[in-house]
């Protein structure tokens, strides 16, 4: 299968990461990727950035060693409506935006609730894709979510840092294979992510593609094949490229 696309990964931006900007694109361009998103975590996430990072994209070229550079964030998903921390006077610079939940940002509820958190989030006009929903210590109803997402068309990311051995997401492989049958039956569309923190981990979706081809997962329904796939989940990728970046309002 084709996968050219990595949407989700952090620099020594997010706190908890390793690689500068550069070298996770120099990185990308030795594994042939050819579209890389980078995603910082969002201000509640704990050493993070301050939000004034994300309002100064324009002075970071959008094409790197050949590569297509998207500047986003992974947004925290803060409570049951799904609030995230980061304003719209941010969201709006973003290119495209992730939004996840994570531990230090958010206190567990009961399926309904967590559900409806991600619903909330599903509903944010600058949210495009949510990331890593597998996380068994937040559990959810994948059939309402994966319902959402279609009727929201927002992407379920298939994130391959949660089925490594060491991660501490819970269930991941298990709540993977719900999920990806439930998009199977409602022809609901993925992405699969790397949600690399180091630039050895870019491009590196060998463990989400090992599982999507034990299931026998249909192609069609994940978008890593091509940019134009991508491209009508996420806006920013339909707009004209000038020297600068992707042109905004």
């Amino acid at each position: 299968m084709t996968d050219i696309l990595d949407l989700h990964t952090h620099t020594i931006v997010s706190g908890h990461a390793y690689n500068t900007l550069y070298e996770m694109v120099r990185s990308a361009s030795e594994k042939g990727v050819s579209l890389l998103g980078v995603t910082e975590h969002a201000p509640k996430m704990p050493g993070t950035c301050h939000p004034f990072y994300f309002i100064n994209f324009k002075v970071v070229p959008r094409e790197l060693y050949g590569v297509k550079l998207m500047l986003g964030c992974e947004l925290n998903i803060l409570d049951y409506e799904g609030t995230v921390d980061l304003s719209p006077r941010y969201c709006k610079g973003l290119d495209f935006a992730i939004a996840s939940i994570h531990d230090p940002c958010y206190k567990s509820g009961t399926v309904s609730q967590n559900t409806a958190a991600y619903l909330g989030a599903m509903k944010n006009p600058y949210v495009q894709i949510i990331g890593h929903p597998d996380d068994g210590r937040f559990p959810v109803d994948y059939e309402t979510l994966v319902c959402a997402a279609k009727e929201h068309h927002v992407l379920l990311e298939v994130n391959a840092s949660s089925l490594h051995p060491q991660c501490h997401r819970e269930g991941a492989r298990e709540n993977y294979i719900s999920m990806l049958e439930l998009c199977r039956k409602h022809q609901v569309s993925v992405i699969i992510d790397s949600d690399a923190h180091c630039e050895a981990d870019v491009g590196n979706h060998r463990r989400a593609w090992d599982l999507i081809q034990e299931i026998a997962f249909p192609e069609e329904l994940i978008v890593n094949a091509s940019i134009e796939k991508a491209a009508s989940y996420i806006p920013c990728l339909k707009q004209p490229v000038y020297t600068g970046g992707f042109s905004h309002d």
